[in-house]
């Protein structure tokens, strides 16, 4: 690469990145005094691996691709949770964060090719359109979905309100497919489920988008009323749930909380330490909360677990957390889609740090496995196993992380029915062969999550 090619492709991707202020004068770059001419000779290194590419691969590359994957390179190589999204998945991520989607309501899954309904979702387009549970979606508007991704099949079902979309099912008991019309609408992902559980309310959050908060503060008020004065107490069930947004974390934190800080955020430099401090009113009326965690809790739910168990108003029940103690922050690049980059880790309030070593249960439950899990003996992942993960120098040994393994039946739920038990006041700790060293504690295999369109 000349070095007019070469200034170009500098101010190209030093804009994309970092911003243009520190290029206005393109001569620097060579400047021998400049502070920063090391990492200019870097640049040149690159442009001019750039220009051997373009010049001299064996097909024509496009630059676009070459750029693109040059900066999410640059990213993953920073630690395993930032990196470049394009505008598709950018996209995509502020879908999940919204919480809401013109969509049809299903909740699905792949199984041999074609897309499963797992379910569909209450008061949707497809429940109102008849789709069950267990149908098998073959076609969308007469195509086949053999051959797509479920990423890919999602994106077609989703779309526009008040277009219609054909969905060509086959279901068990019935001879032919069925096509069924649904006119898309506004979905709403419902983050917090719930029921009662005789005299407990238990609460389920599965993520922390900007719904949970809202639901939350619904799930408590609807369980403490329908149950009444025989309210024992709440579990909040964390299994499983990878994370989201800080300020949910916060607010889902606070509703059980009088006072006292939440959260710690350090970022690299000692001016951006930030505390998120509670203010009064607990929702619940200061009733005993357990709150269910797993090797498959990470992030926001970390921060949750973390906080009420700092200020002991919470039990936590279950196996280690995953150990993601750090903070991403989006960074939108405008028609170029964002980065998520690694801005801050955070601390308990005791500043405990929890990366690479989770939230260990104030009650350790180990999660019976079936036998067909057992047989596997697959390795769970937490926060220390992945490649280029954050080190955490305020610990002796970062922990690997525990079982995420959860049964969809309530009854077979030995976490879920230790919890309640204890509330009830029927046990006071583990069994006997719980306080033992877990002998399938590595053999547990994550539940795969869904896709919701």
């Amino acid at each position: 690469m000349r070095k007019t090619d070469f200034a170009f492709w500098t101010f190209l991707l030093m804009t994309a990145l970092a911003g243009a202020t520190t290029l206005l004068n393109v001569t620097q770059t060579y400047s021998a005094t400049s502070p920063n001419s090391s990492l200019y000779r870097q640049l040149d290194l690159f442009g001019d691996v750039l220009e051997r590419v373009r010049s001299d691969y064996v097909e024509k590359p496009e630059d676009s691709k070459l750029i693109k994957n040059a900066i999410n390179g640059m990213l993953s190589s920073l630690d395993p949770h930032s990196a470049y999204l394009s505008p598709e998945s950018f996209s995509d991520m502020q879908v999940q964060t919204r919480g809401e989607f013109g969509g049809l309501g299903i909740e699905v899954t792949m199984q041999d090719q074609v897309v499963k309904v797992v379910s569909p979702i209450d008061d949707t387009p497809a429940a109102r359109a008849g789709v069950q549970a267990n149908d098998l979606i073959t076609h969308l508007d007469g195509e086949q979905i053999v051959g797509l991704s479920l990423e890919d099949a999602v994106k077609k079902m989703r779309g526009p309100v008040n277009t219609p979309i054909i969905l060509t099912v086959v279901r068990k008991g019935v001879e032919d497919p069925i096509d069924i019309k649904i006119v898309r609408d506004v979905i709403r992902i419902n983050p917090v489920k719930w029921r009662v559980e005789d005299d407990v309310a238990y609460i389920k959050v599965s993520t922390f988008n900007e719904q949970t908060h809202a639901n939350l503060a619904k799930a408590i008020k609807k369980l403490s009323a329908e149950i009444g004065g025989k309210l024992k107490g709440y579990v909040i069930d964390l299994r499983n749930n990878p994370g989201g947004l800080l300020d949910q974390a916060i607010a889902v934190s606070d509703d059980f909380l009088e006072k006292g800080v939440i959260v710690i955020t350090k970022g690299r430099n000692s001016e951006e330490t930030q505390r998120s401090s509670a203010r009064a009113g607990d929702l619940t009326d200061g009733k005993k909360v357990l709150v269910l965690i797993n090797g498959g809790s990470a992030s926001a739910s970390e921060i949750v677990a973390g906080a009420l168990q700092d200020h002991e108003r919470a039990t936590i029940i279950g196996t280690r957390s995953f150990g993601k103690g750090s903070v991403q922050t989006i960074i939108p690049l405008g028609a170029n889609g964002a980065i998520r980059l690694t801005t801050a880790r955070y601390y308990t309030p005791r500043n405990r740090s929890i990366q690479a070593k989770g939230i260990d249960p104030d009650i350790k439950v180990e999660q019976e496995l079936p036998d067909e899990l057992k047989k596997k003996k697959i390795k769970p992942r937490g926060e220390a196993s992945l490649r280029g993960h954050l080190k955490n120098s305020d610990i002796e040994k970062e922990e690997s992380g525990s079982s995420a393994y959860v049964p969809k039946e309530p009854e077979k739920d030995t976490q879920l029915q230790f919890a309640l038990n204890y509330l009830r006041g029927k046990v006071t700790a583990p069994p006997k062969a719980k306080k033992e060293e877990p002998k399938v504690d590595n053999k547990a295999e994550a539940a795969k999550p869904e896709k919701v369109e």
